[in-house]
């Protein structure tokens, strides 16, 4: 090998160590360059360590929505690496939403994407207008249930679709639709959760709600009869509990534990309460502990739906948001055609919370049963929104919008975990959820929920105690639910700051 190839050889090598510049008409911004370090981790192929850097960078806001990346020849030819290695990352932040392609224009930082810059700034001012100076929130911090942050959704091409929806035939009718929903979004959803989930659906098995509560009180209203009850996890989903109660049926708590709902206890309850008509759970990541129900429990658990003739009211919210391993695939995936499983799900959690769409896939009777309750209490649904969602679900902007989200709330989810560890590891137990929204932090015995959430609200910091997920409050568990979702990184820390400072330490039960 000649002196000039080793060279070439090394200088590839040590560009994981180097920062590399790029100038020129791929500068950045108005005439501004970027100093780009790519690092590679252990035997982690070198196009995700360069995908990991471009990501950096727009996290710390040097790349703005919108900024051009060079093209890979000039990329790759700066950073001394092969040509397929630079396409090979730029396809990969493509797929996950960072970036988009333009044809005839090139690569550009995605614009849906939320300034991180200039939510750094903001954070960084106080009220009187002044950087850099203490920290102040006007609007209060809250570590929520676990919603999605609306200011990554993707408005621009939600906007698009509603202009394109105003010239539609539909508008122009002008009369009422389906109950159902509108056709075009019960076929878009029935091919993405064929695809996406493993369920094998026509349009006529699906059914459109105005958020997944309606649909959860649309199925509980379609099985339950007058002095009928439904099995429950505790702790669990308070929303669910009330719109089990306002279709005419009562609750009847089954215990959570590690492994999610406790089928041992279910089979009792169901063997002895001939009035029980359902089982209302959430497998995929129980509410609130995020545990993921393991796979015999969930074969026992259709075996004694069946046997008992119980429908299991699923439901998936936050399927989409799997970080380590593969999303389980649903209940209603496994069930035997015979089976009664009501699959319940929004995209709400996938879009923003304002987005009001959940949906219900059901078997034909129990579908037909809440049609006609949806048309007593709402004639039809939001059409235009319908058919907007129908075309990002088609033409693959949804799909797109939720590999970003993954990301970002996978980061965030992380940075939580980290200072959780750093902060709460003596006073309190929890664990690396796989997915959802949220980390379920059980507190050590001598701390009291209820007590630190109270003192947390002074200081500006909303959290949930266990008390808000559990039907007997004798049987609270000392616990929060954090969700990191709709927080940044920057107001993460600053949320973790105010919990630990309303830490009432080692004090009695009140």
């Amino acid at each position: 090998m000649d002196f000039a190839c080793h060279k070439r050889c090394l200088s590839r090598q040590l560009v994981r160590r180097r920062s590399v510049r790029w100038k020129g008409r791929h500068q950045v911004g108005k005439g501004a360059t970027l100093a780009i370090e790519v690092k590679q981790e252990g035997r982690e192929p070198i196009f995700l360590a360069l995908s990991r850097a471009i990501i950096a960078e727009i996290e710390r806001g040097r790349l703005k929505p919108g900024d051009p990346l060079p093209g890979t020849r000039a990329l790759s030819k700066s950073l001394l690496l092969n040509r397929n290695t630079v396409d090979a990352a730029y396809h990969e932040l493509t797929m996950q939403g960072w970036l988009v392609t333009e044809p005839s224009r090139g690569t550009f930082v995605a614009h849906d994407l939320p300034d991180f810059g200039r939510e750094r700034s903001l954070a960084d001012t106080t009220a009187t207008g002044h950087p850099n100076a203490t920290k102040q929130y006007s609007r209060g911090l809250s570590l929520s249930d676990g919603l999605p942050d609306p200011r990554i959704a993707p408005t621009t091409a939600l906007g698009r679709a509603f202009r394109r929806t105003l010239k539609s035939p539909v508008f122009l009718d002008g009369a009422y639709g389906d109950p159902r929903g509108n056709e075009a979004l019960r076929t878009s959803l029935a091919h993405y959760l064929t695809n996406e989930r493993g369920l094998t659906l026509h349009y006529d098995d699906v059914l459109i709600a105005r958020g997944s509560q309606m649909a959860l009180y649309l199925a509980a209203a379609a099985v339950a009869e007058p002095g009928s009850k439904i099995a429950v996890e505790s702790p669990g989903y308070p929303l669910a509990w009330a719109a089990i109660r306002a279709a005419g049926a009562s609750v009847v708590a089954v215990p959570v534990d590690d492994g999610g709902i406790n089928v041992d206890r279910l089979e009792q309850l169901a063997a002895r309460e001939p009035s029980l008509k359902a089982v209302y759970v959430t497998p995929h990541h129980q509410y609130p502990t995020t545990t993921t129900l393991g796979a015999a429990r969930r074969l026992r658990l259709l075996q004694l739906a069946r046997r008992y003739r119980l429908t299991i009211i699923e439901d998936d919210y936050d399927h989409e948001y799997r970080f380590d391993g593969h999303p389980v695939l649903p209940l209603a995936a496994h069930a035997e055609r015979d089976a009664s499983v009501v699959y319940v799900g929004s995209l709400s959690k996938i879009l923003a919370p304002g987005i009001r769409i959940g949906y219900a896939v059901a078997p034909p009777g129990i579908l037909k049963g809440m049609s006609d309750r949806r048309e007593a209490i709402d004639r039809q649904g939001d059409v235009f929104l319908e058919l907007a969602l129908s075309e990002l679900i088609s033409d693959g902007t949804l799909r797109r919008h939720a590999r970003k989200a993954r990301r970002v709330y996978h980061a965030r989810r992380d940075y939580l975990y980290g200072l959780l560890k750093r902060h709460f590891s003596k006073c309190a137990e929890f664990v690396l959820p796989a997915g959802g929204l949220a980390i379920w932090l059980r507190l050590n015995p001598g701390f009291h929920a209820e007590t630190w959430a109270r003192n947390a609200a002074d200081l500006g910091l909303s959290v949930l105690p266990g008390a808000h997920f559990t039907l007997k409050p004798a049987e609270a568990p000392e616990a929060f639910r954090l969700g990191f979702a709709t927080l940044s990184e920057d107001e993460i820390s600053e949320a973790i700051k105010l919990l630990v400072k309303a830490n009432p330490g080692r004090s009695k039960r009140v």
